[in-house]
Order: C-alpha cells, then sequence, then structure tokens
C-alpha cells in the first residue's frame, strides 16, 4: 500500500501533493495542530515549495475551499418504505462522516474567527452547498411528507444537530445521550414533527386555551395581515438601506412569497416583459409562476419592466446564480431573510406585535382576494390548497365588510326626516 501511495504521489505536481497532504493531514488531526513541515514532509517536497505556492497553511486551506473537487465522502442512505427509517439512515451515514473528521470540524469552528475574510467566505461557501445538497437528500427522502418543513429549514437543523453533537462529544468527552442511536431517534423524532406542532403542544401544556379546529390549521392562520401604512413605510425603509433590500421586499410583498421560496430563488427564474413580471418558483412538489405585483396595497412600486427587482438584478457586479446574496456573496438563507426584514421595521411604532417575513405573504393573500381574484386562481399561484386560503377569504370580507361601513359613516344619516 506504502508503494502504490509513493506511487501516486510521485505523478502528481509539487502544488497537488501539497493540496493532497495537507486535506489528509487537515482531516486527521485539525488545521491548528498540522504544520507546514508535516505538510510539505508528507508531499515530498521543500517547505520552501509550500510558502512559494500557498504561503502559509492557511493559504492551503483556502485552496482547499475554493477547489469545488475537494469533497468528503457523501453519506449513502439505503431506500426504505418508511420516511421515519430512511431520515435515521441518512442521520446516521452524515454522522458518521463527521465523526470520521472530527479534529477537522472541531480545528475550524475554534479558529474560523482567525482567518481572513476570504477564508471565512470560502467556508461559508461549501458549507452553503452540504446544505443544498443536504436539502435535495431529504427533499427525495421524505417526498410523502407533505406536512413536514421545507427542504432548507430541515437541512440547516439537521447540520446545526450534528455538527454540535461531534463538537462535544469529541472534545469534552461529556456524553449527551446515554448512546449514539437515542441520539438519531430523538432527532428524526423532532424532524419529523408537523410544522408549529411543537409550539401548539408547549401552549396545550400551559394551559392554552386553543382548540382542536385552531391547532389544525396551517401555522400562516395564526399570523395578522399587515396594516397598510406600516407596509409603505417599511418599502421606504427597505429601499435607504439599498436596492436589495428594495427588490426582495417586494417579492415578498408583490409576489406573496415564502422566506423558503425566496432562498431558491436564481437570477434566471424571472422573465418579463411591458405587460408582466413572473416569477419561477421552485418548490419541493414542483415549480410554479407568479407574477410580480407593481401595485401593494394602493401604491406603485415601478413597472414591469422597471422596478426594485430588475434595477438589482441589472446592477449587479457579482457572478453569484441566486437572486438574492448575503454579505458573503452566497445565496441568502432563512435566517439571512429575518435578519434584513427585522432591519426594515427598526424604529416603525407596530406596538407590541412581532413581525415575521411570512406575514407579507398573508398580506399579499388577502390583498389580492379583495382586488378580485378567485379562490382556485389564487391557490394556484399560492402552491397551496384552496382550504388553506379560507382564512385569508375571511380576512379580506371582513376588511370589505370595515370598508363599507366607513365609507357610510363619511355620509350624513338620512332618517327620512
Amino acid at each position: 500500500m506504502q508503494v502504490v501511495l509513493a506511487f501516486f504521489m510521485s505523478t502528481l505536481s509539487s502544488r497537488q501533493r501539497l493540496t493532497q497532504a495537507a486535506l489528509e493531514l487537515f482531516l486527521s488531526q485539525g488545521v491548528g495542530p498540522t504544520t507546514t513541515r508535516q505538510i510539505a514532509d508528507k508531499a515530498g517536497v521543500n517547505e520552501v515549495t509550500l510558502f512559494r505556492n500557498f504561503g502559509n497553511k492557511y493559504g492551503l486551506l483556502l485552496a482547499m475551499l475554493q477547489d469545488t473537487s475537494t469533497v468528503l465522502a457523501e453519506p449513502a442512505s439505503s431506500p426504505s418504505n418508511e420516511s421515519s427509517e430512511a431520515l435515521w439512515v441518512y442521520a446516521s451515514d452524515c454522522l458518521h462522516t463527521l465523526e470520521r473528521v472530527a479534529s477537522f470540524v472541531r480545528s475550524v469552528i475554534g479558529e474560523v474567527d482567525q482567518y481572513p475574510p476570504e477564508h471565512r467566505q470560502a467556508l461559508q461557501q461549501r458549507l452553503n452547498e452540504v446544505k443544498q445538497d443536504m436539502a435535495r437528500h431529504l427533499d427525495q427522502l421524505l417526498v410523502k411528507e407533505s406536512s413536514r418543513l421545507p427542504a432548507d429549514a430541515l437541512a440547516s437543523f439537521l447540520g446545526a444537530v450534528l455538527v454540535g453533537y461531534t463538537v462535544v462529544e469529541s472534545t469534552s468527552g461529556y456524553a449527551l445521550w446515554e448512546n449514539r442511536e437515542d441520539f438519531l431517534d430523538a432527532v428524526v423524532t423532532v424532524l419529523m414533527k408537523e410544522p408549529g406542532a411543537l409550539s401548539r403542544d408547549r401552549s396545550l401544556e400551559q394551559g392554552s386555551e386553543s382548540t382542536a379546529a385552531e391547532a389544525s390549521q396551517p401555522v400562516d392562520t395564526f399570523m395578522v395581515d399587515l396594516p397598510t401604512t406600516w407596509v409603505h413605510e417599511m418599502m421606504k425603509q427597505a429601499r435607504n438601506l439599498g436596492v436589495q433590500d428594495q427588490a426582495l421586499a417586494l417579492v415578498l410583498f408583490g409576489a406573496g412569497l415564502l422566506p423558503e421560496e425566496v432562498t431558491r430563488l436564481e437570477r434566471s427564474h424571472q422573465t418579463y416583459d411591458k405587460t408582466q413580471h413572473v416569477l419561477q418558483v421552485v418548490t419541493p412538489s414542483g415549480p410554479r409562476q407568479v407574477p410580480v405585483n407593481q401595485w401593494i396595497l394602493g401604491k406603485r412600486y415601478g413597472s414591469y419592466t422597471s422596478n426594485p427587482l430588475t434595477k438589482w438584478l441589472k446592477n449587479r457586479k457579482d457572478s453569484a446564480s441566486a437572486m438574492f446574496i448575503n454579505e458573503a456573496g452566497t445565496a441568502m438563507t432563512v435566517s439571512d431573510i429575518q435578519q434584513r426584514w427585522n432591519l426594515w421595521w427598526q424604529g416603525i411604532d407596530v406596538g407590541a406585535m412581532q413581525l415575521h417575513p411570512r406575514q407579507a405573504r398573508q398580506t399579499w393573500c388577502v390583498e389580492m382576494l379583495m382586488r378580485g381574484i378567485s379562490l382556485e386562481n389564487l391557490s394556484i399561484l399560492a402552491g397551496c390548497d384552496i382550504s388553506e386560503l379560507q382564512p385569508y377569504a375571511q380576512r379580506a370580507r371582513e376588511k370589505a365588510a370595515i370598508a363599507a361601513a366607513t365609507q357610510l359613516d363619511r355620509k350624513a344619516p338620512n332618517h327620512g326626516e
């Protein structure tokens, strides 16, 4: 084996031998403990060659992070008819991969604040690619689970839990769980829970008077559509923060997309002309199209060919394919959208109400219904069943009734005298 390895290394260039040696050492003992002398010796080159090609070991780490061919072994889950069993096997495979490179994981997490900006950006890019790959796997494994969280959210949660478990178990020697199998059982149980079920269970334990019918409603029905004056003030603040912020706000309130749907948008997913502006939305159940409305709660934000979204995409200087990007230049996550959303509302008096980006969708649904769209057509645009839209229809009727009563109050009453 040593002869074969020596022959393999001799056929590679000095640069390739150094990256291969660094990869093996980083994975086996971490970045911090690895020295440039160890890397050079393992690669069979002079240490000066390493300095000339990469500057130092962190230059090697950056090259590895930027090299898309440098990947860890991909989990190979066996197919199963049961979603929970398939998820358990997949989570176990991912955890096994992390356990094999625990030193590297601990080292990268512990030292990341010492890395230059380009290292952190490259690391975030690779982590985002891993998360997207996990989301694709989870979509395939849980295709029958219509009530689950979106794949992007599932991947974020699963990745965070598995990495945290690996770091604690391999660093402190403290056993978070009695055994590995019990830990995986708990992870699958949480992930297979219906969205919103945990919070509803908690409210019931605390003596909530919520009815069973309320508990079965989609999570959006527990939120409130936003007042017109609030939305326009928020749009003004988003514009002041930059063209991407205003474009993002336009998509949320003008197309009614959920945050997880926005994270999947790419530049190529929009088409427009002087008569319409349409987005192609990628979802686990398949793609759909939805128009970007230029009128939001009675105020117009540009035209089909010239609006915050088209301006943002036309003026971009980066090469990322994602429609919306974070400070690292990678596709925005749900967490990134929440952070931008929080900035838009700073300084606006909304009382004690806790606002969430998903309320943009409810506001859009109610507005579309008040402007005359049918429930059937709205269900096509929103990608959901008509039954899920009934609370929005009721809210639209309430607002119409309030508007009618207000209009009557503006007229002097006539009692026939």
